[in-house]
């Protein structure tokens, strides 16, 4: 699964469908680009509940011209949830003040294959989207590597051999990954995948015992809800475990056996790094005995009976209460949308905070919850420039701009002396009354704009003493750390959220896995058993965990699965890896 950073911007709910006339100043560089289209001008405006709408939100009429010192405006649609800035927002007046030019930002509700259907069919899009192969199939994407001679940053930000891995078919680059590249000497401090997360006041009560297994994760959560049933007012319950299965973030259900096998995270099967054999975590003995232990909880009371009903909103505010004491999750998906209601009501004094445990189906399995970010940069989507953008240039130019250091940390780090101080050796760092503000929701969406879904180099500032982003500067990171953090970590004695994992390489040239997955449509039989098996799981796995009767629900979901022919996808999956080892043996 992607891994993705916290987001401050958010589109209005509506929506407009716009195909505008041609003019005498149309940029000819998309001029061929558009010939399969027909124009005409016709606004049709709509109030929609739906994600369609927030889609049709992005899109724009632009006439490519920047007279007078104007402001570019681009409209962008991507694939996840956010909040809407503030109309006069600093940081984002003075990138526009900077580089000419703008983005006004649509964030997903509800189902972004739905609104990319929609799009597709009436042939309108926004400036930027989230590309993938869909929108390639449709030819509603324009080939960056025709253009980015022109721009240095966007060139340089992978090397050649990282850009061959993005070429389509027809030898084009069409969309930019926009997380996991390094700009180097780059250090992990969160954990920014999936993991077993436990609270740290359970941890302490317990006396900080190690947690290595699937049985002593629970266990513990169980000793501890019996001693402590309720939260330090007395009156609110504690919840040992709830699981997240909201659409396509039923990841945190889904895919946790590729993990307790001590493998990473491929996403869609596990490889192994000898044989370089693939094989289905869906079916294995560890998948029955993790589900058959889910079961088990459930059938105890430690399971929240409703997390197989809630939505991804009623998860975030369960969370936020600081009543959950573990789940299975990813730390972007989660940490980011409870930080200011944790700091609201001082939870942290009561140590609600999570850190991830190495958690394994049995002792002596190693641990390959995290990678290095770097390792896993996903090939399969990014940030894409459409055939309805009437300014080509402009929009790859803005992309260039933001990759510039000097705008990346006024993304991340904001305002020099408002935001961030510099002290006399040159290094970033926040005051506290600073750090209060960039956990502030509020403050955010008046000061901040990060751009969350334009490309980013993550690691050392070219200044050789700052990193690009706050949270991985180690001084800043450690000092930003809550007391019950500090402290569980200095039990185990670790200094960073991946200390308490391990760190691990890359395991070779076919990872991560996912990004072929992400690639698949309907338009091959892999992908449409790929979207079967979703379907499925999506269907049956609550089932397991809930049954009365485990076994008999298992097998009936073993052979509901084997009958959408999952080994199709999986003898796919192989050819995969034997390709991309085969062509990284050629570089």
């Amino acid at each position: 699964m992607i891994y993705v950073p916290v987001i401050y911007e958010k589109s209005p709910f509506f929506c407009i469908f716009l195909d505008a006339v041609r003019d005498s100043n149309y940029n000819q560089d998309m001029e061929n680009q558009m010939k399969k289209r027909s124009i005409s001008a016709r606004v049709v405006v709509t109030v929609l509940v739906s994600a369609v709408a927030l889609l049709a939100a992005a899109i724009h009429y632009y006439d490519g011209k920047n007279q007078g010192g104007t402001v570019r405006k681009y409209t962008g649609f991507f694939n996840s949830t956010g909040n809407q800035l503030d109309a006069d927002n600093k940081v984002k007046a003075l990138i526009a003040e900077k580089t000419g030019a703008e983005c006004d930002e649509s964030w997903l509700e509800g189902n972004f294959d739905d609104a990319i259907k929609s799009c597709i069919a009436d042939e309108s899009y926004p400036d930027f989207i989230s590309g993938g192969q869909e929108l390639y199939e449709a030819g509603a994407l324009i080939p960056i590597d025709e253009y980015w001679d022109d721009y240095p940053n966007i060139r340089s930000y992978l090397t050649d051999a990282e850009w061959d891995t993005l070429r389509m078919k027809d030898g084009h680059i069409y969309w930019i990954p926009q997380f996991g590249v390094s700009g180097g000497n780059r250090q992990d401090t969160i954990h920014n995948g999936e993991a077993f997360w436990m609270q740290t006041r359970v941890l302490k009560w317990a006396g900080y015992p190690e947690v290595t297994t699937l049985d002593q994760y629970f266990d513990l959560l169980e000793e501890y809800q019996k001693a402590h049933p309720l939260m330090e007012d007395g009156v609110t319950s504690n919840i040992p475990y709830t699981i997240l299965c909201d659409d396509w973030k039923y990841f945190c259900l889904e895919n946790a056996p590729q993990f307790l096998d001590g493998y990473p995270n491929d996403g869609c099967c596990i490889v192994d790094p000898e044989s370089h054999k693939v094989t289905d975590y869906n079916t294995t003995a560890t998948a029955k005995s993790y589900f058959r232990k889910l079961n088990e909880e459930y059938q105890k009371g430690i399971i929240d009976p409703e997390s197989f009903t809630e939505t991804y909103d009623e998860y975030i505010s369960k969370l936020s209460t600081g009543a959950v004491l573990g789940m299975v999750d990813q730390w972007w998906d989660f940490h980011y949308n409870i930080v200011e209601a944790y700091g609201k009501q001082n939870l942290a004094a009561q140590g609600c905070n999570y850190v991830p445990l190495p958690v394994t189906l049995k002792e002596g399995v190693r641990s390959q919850w995290h990678t290095s970010i770097q390792n896993e940069i996903d090939v399969g989507n990014g940030i894409s420039v459409t055939v309805s953008c009437r300014d080509v240039k402009g929009a790859l130019q803005f992309i260039n701009d933001l990759l510039d250091p000097q705008i990346q940390t006024l993304r991340f780090w904001g305002i020099q002396g408002t935001d961030y101080s510099v002290d006399k050796d040159g290094k970033y760092y926040l005051t506290d009354a600073q750090r209060r503000e960039h956990d502030n929701d509020g403050y955010a969406i008046s000061e901040f704009c990060t751009y969350a879904y334009f490309p980013r180099k993550e690691g050392i500032l070219p200044d050789g003493i700052n990193a690009y982003e706050p949270e991985y500067q180690p001084e800043e990171f450690y000092r930003s750390l809550p007391q019950d953090v500090k402290e569980c970590f200095a039990a185990y004695g670790c200094k960073t959220y991946v200390d308490m994992l391990g760190d691990n390489p890359s395991p070779g040239a076919w990872y991560p896995m996912y990004s072929y997955a992400s690639l698949l449509t309907d338009s091959s039989q892999e992908g449409r058993i790929w979207n079967q098996m979703a379907e499925i799981k999506h269907q049956w796995l609550p089932r397991t965990v809930m049954s009365g009767n485990f076994e008999d629900t298992w097998k009936q979901y073993m052979e509901a699965y084997a009958a959408c022919r999952p080994d199709v996808f999986i003898n796919a999956a192989q050819r995969e890896v034997d390709s991309r080892i085969r062509r990284s043996r050629q570089k």
